[in-house]
């Protein structure tokens, strides 16, 4: 495990185009992946995501041509996700270049994908993404959804975070509907509650909207990585900035 933050540009691709919304809906266009996957390795980024939001409701695997063109134009890890839903979708997933792969809707309804992922490709390979939204009547308070945050499920996302932790899980990426694209900041609670379950490295995400959120999402969230998306997209904040605001408040980040 590293020993710093690492920030994390994610790229939400929808029809090829790198796309973000509010709430995972009322999506507005963000540019075109591979170069924005190029600015964000010149500024410092540590890694970069992609996730095809709408692979899975359109019943796809992710777009192949698009993770083989941002792999081979930046020299980062790159954590790819969206409709992966077998071994064979993350075998040519991680045959394209991709570091990881990011699962989620296949994760919950077929939590032995997780167990057998993480044995054939390991566990390192293996992010679990959980959207979530608050739900009082469950014991954490938060519900997993699915199907892109279109389909509540009824259960709760502190157990199925456990369960994903001990199927071999190697991190877990929970993202709220309720803060998700608000730039209001990220849903703290959920991710230090899963970090305190799991003890897995936590990406914080959804939400950011000032350097003061992405600090709390290290310092308060507990988060190992922070994940974000129109702040970078659309030049609000840069990724040197914020490394240096970070640095400067005792968060230690790689010198990337």
């Amino acid at each position: 495990m590293v020993d710093y933050v690492r920030i994390i540009p994610c790229l939400d691709l929808k029809d090829g185009r790198v796309v973000k919304g509010v709430h995972f809906v009322d999506l507005t266009d963000a540019g075109d992946p591979v170069e924005n996957a190029k600015i964000y390795e010149e500024e410092g980024a540590d890694e970069i995501a992609m996730l095809d939001i709408t692979a899975t409701v359109e019943a796809r695997t992710t777009h192949m041509d698009v993770v083989r063109n941002v792999v081979s134009a930046v020299n980062l890890p790159v954590t790819v996700g969206g409709g992966i839903s077998s071994l064979e979708d993350i075998a040519r997933i991680v045959d394209a270049g991709a570091s990881a792969v990011s699962i989620s809707s296949a994760a919950f309804r077929n939590p032995t994908l997780i167990s057998e992922a993480a044995k054939r490709f390991g566990s390192e390979k293996i992010i679990v993404a959980i959207d979530v939204d608050r739900n009082l009547e469950l014991p954490s308070s938060y519900e997993v959804y699915i199907d892109g945050g279109r389909t509540a499920t009824g259960s709760d996302a502190l157990d199925f975070a456990r369960k994903a932790a001990e199927l071999g899980a190697g991190q877990l990426l929970p993202t709220s509907k309720a803060t998700d694209g608000t730039k209001a900041g990220y849903d703290l609670a959920i991710t230090r509650a899963m970090a305190e379950a799991t003890g897995l490295p936590i990406i914080a995400s959804g939400g950011a909207g000032t350097l003061e959120h992405m600090y709390l999402a290290a310092v308060e969230g507990k988060a190992s990585a922070i994940l974000a998306a129109s702040v970078f997209h659309f030049r609000e904040i840069s990724i040197r900035d914020l490394k240096e605001y970070l640095s400067e408040r005792g968060v230690k980040v790689s010198g990337r």
